[in-house]
Formats: structure tokens, C-alpha cells, sequence
């Protein structure tokens, strides 16, 4: 592990995946996707009408950040994608076999209060409940970390670079890569 790595930052809607993604990339100083930039236009509709989207809607779109993670493979990245399913994140990795994964993690009503707050987005928090029933945690042979989302946006960051050390320094001692 002696190059950057493609970091995806998933959770359900409402963990901060937007806030956190961005702001974990420049601290890694590597460029961010915007996950939902992926979805096609009808994706966006279906859930904005506060439709679930099924498998079949999801596989293109997870494709499409598979192929940029896997352009990144090698040069560092952070991606939001929700990954909520492990057979999600093996399309992901399938693309990007050595993606790691942020998976942002908090209590249900901590969620719904900030789905709440925010302005402009398509999810509604009518959603939320389709997604933390889909929601499938990381599994222990899965390449990532949980984090919580309580406190504020500088202590997620913390805990998150702390938690990629700790994964990075148990994979390889030598490694520099989220030592900024």
C-alpha cells in the first residue's frame, strides 16, 4: 500500500457523505467526486418523487463511480457513493480493487434531524427508513472503517483520518499515505 488510495464514502442519506467526502479529500490531498454527480437523470427523478431506487437503477450509476475510482487507482481519490449493500461495494471493488471504504454511521434520529435541515437536496427523508433496511454494515473481510457522525464536521474528519491510519498502519507499517 504505497500509493494514495481511492477512499468511497458511503452511509445512508444524511450521514454527511457531501460534507465529509470533500473535506476528507483535501485533508488527504487527493481530488473528491460527488457520488450523486454519477446518478442518471432518472434516478434523480425516481427519488425526488420519494421512489426507492431498486438494483437495476443502481447498477450504472454504480458502475459509472467504479470507472472513476479505477481511473484514480494509483493517484488517490475520495468518492461518496452510498455502498449500503456488500454486493454494492463489490461491484465497486470489482472496479477498484483496492478502494477503501468510510462508512459514516450515527443514530437514526441524529439522520433524520440533519435530512432535515439541509436545503436543495432530492432525498427525502421519506426515504430514510428504505435505506437503513438495505443497509448492510461493512464486513470484517471488507477493506474500510466506521465512523460516527456525532459532534461536529472537524471531529468526523479526526476520526476519520485516525481510523484510515490505524487501517493503513495494520496493512503496511511503513506506509505514509494518511499521515498528513
Amino acid at each position: 500500500m504505497n500509493s494514495p488510495h481511492v477512499v468511497v464514502v458511503m452511509g445512508v442519506a444524511g450521514t454527511g457523505k457531501t460534507t465529509i467526502g470533500p473535506l476528507l479529500a483535501a485533508r488527504l490531498g487527493v481530488p473528491y467526486a460527488e457520488g450523486d454527480d454519477f446518478h442518471p437523470p432518472a434516478n434523480i427523478a425516481k427519488m425526488s418523487a420519494g421512489t426507492p431506487l431498486d438494483d437495476s437503477d443502481r447498477w450504472p450509476w454504480l458502475d459509472a463511480i467504479g470507472q472513476w475510482a479505477h481511473s484514480r487507482a494509483g493517484l488517490g481519490g475520495v468518492v461518496s457513493s452510498s455502498a449500503l449493500k456488500r454486493a454494492y461495494r463489490d461491484r465497486l471493488r470489482a472496479a477498484a480493487p483496492d478502494a477503501l471504504f468510510v462508512h459514516l454511521t450515527g443514530d437514526r434520529e441524529l439522520i433524520e434531524e440533519r435530512m432535515r435541515e439541509r436545503r436543495g437536496h432530492f432525498m427525502p427523508t421519506a426515504l430514510l427508513d428504505s435505506q437503513y433496511a438495505a443497509l448492510q454494515p461493512l464486513q470484517e473481510d471488507e477493506a474500510g472503517v466506521s465512523v460516527d457522525v456525532s459532534g461536529s464536521v472537524d471531529d468526523i474528519i479526526e476520526r476519520a483520518v485516525a481510523a484510515l491510519r490505524r487501517l493503513d498502519s495494520q496493512d503496511s507499517p511503513d506506509s505514509q499515505d494518511f499521515r498528513k
